[in-house]
């Protein structure tokens, strides 16, 4: 009798657990391509959109590429032998896709570029992403301001750094810093020693930091020998954090060689860690548990036939059409507010970043 009670019992779970796999899968599947594991913030938004998408009534089928780019495309092509409902896309390359998403449009699929936008495709439906502007404008207003621009301070020598140049949003970060810095380029108020100016001359391959601090290497070693940096324009903490390898490498954060302002994105820990240390000046925080909300909501709307959620119909063109889009506002971050931005908010515990 105990036995049978105990098998009873097993079979009872057992079918419970089968009866929430479906109940969770029944909205249909959801498939999740990220770029890569080796940013904590790109853990974290796969992490959330799972748990958002679930809490929704979505299967989801999450995977990393490793920033390759044939691999994300040999993932996105074995995502679409599945039927799911909607492709959730941060692109490696954006401009890559386009053969993909033919194939997925012709069986149906809807697709979200996830805070990286699809280039070159009529088949993007949407795109969920921050307001990629106001982020460079942000990071360059803390320069503004750190160096007291306004009141006709300087000069000051700054360096320039940019993102990856097959990120579309490495262009909105640095012209819309640029729409700051460069009044005071021209008035020379800032100097750009190295004169490297232009995504073309600035840019780091992959957003990868140890390139950053190579580069950052060069630049001290060939401009600076004689001269102080005041300022570095850094688009992503991953970069902000090699570049401040780099300067403590020479001796700056010391009395007599004081760190310059240095800028940062995503809020990552030891980007943080370095800001509270006083190395790392600020950081842009982009709350991507709210990012996976709007995404989930948009797709949500889109699959029952509901108005999707759009703020900007202007602003997004992938060269073949301008992709409706969900912006959302990000927040400076520095050692005067990153308790109440990060810790308040419960992105972070304070004994992670301590």
């Amino acid at each position: 009798m105990k036995l049978i009670k105990f098998f009873a019992a097993a079979v009872a779970v057992c079918s419970m657990s089968l009866a929430q796999q479906a109940l969770a899968q029944g909205k249909g599947l959801i498939a999740i391509s990220m770029p890569t594991k080796s940013s904590a913030r790109w853990i974290a938004d796969g992490s959330n959109m799972v748990k958002v998408f679930k809490e929704k009534g979505y299967g989801t089928d999450l995977q990393y590429a490793e920033d390759d780019i044939p691999n994300q495309l040999a993932q996105i092509e074995n995502m679409i032998t599945k039927g799911p409902k909607v492709l959730v896309i941060a692109a490696i390359d954006g401009t890559t896709l386009s053969d993909a998403l033919q194939k997925a449009a012709d069986k149906g699929i809807k697709v979200i570029a996830y805070d990286r936008l699809i280039k070159n495709s009529k088949n993007v439906d949407y795109y969920a992403t921050f307001d990629n502007f106001q982020v460079g404008v942000l990071q360059a207003g803390y320069i503004e301001k750190a160096l007291n621009l306004k009141a006709g301070k300087g000069p000051f020598n700054i360096e320039l750094f940019g993102g990856s140049p097959d990120d579309n949003n490495a262009f909105f970060f640095y012209n819309g810093a640029m729409s700051v810095l460069d009044p005071y380029i021209k008035s020379g108020k800032l100097v750009v020693r190295s004169k490297q100016l232009g995504m073309d001359k600035v840019s780091t391959l992959r957003w990868d930091g140890a390139v950053a601090q190579a580069r950052m290497d060069n630049l001290l070693s060939a401009y600076y020998s004689q001269a102080h940096v005041d300022a570095v324009l850094s688009p992503y903490d991953g970069l902000s954090i090699g570049i401040i390898s780099s300067l403590k490498g020479v001796g700056y954060g010391t009395p007599k060689l004081p760190m310059p302002v240095v800028t940062g994105q995503d809020a990552e820990i030891p980007s943080v860690k370095s800001i509270l240390a006083k190395e790392q000046t600020s950081t842009v925080f982009k709350d991507t548990r709210e990012l996976a909300k709007v995404t989930a909501n948009m797709v949500d709307a889109m699959l029952s036939g509901k108005q999707v959620p759009i703020n900007d119909t202007k602003t997004y063109n992938n060269g073949v059409k301008i992709v409706p889009s969900y912006l959302l506002k990000p927040v400076s971050v520095d050692a005067s507010n990153w308790k109440e931005a990060l810790i308040a908010t419960g992105y972070y515990t304070e004994a992670q970043v301590k």
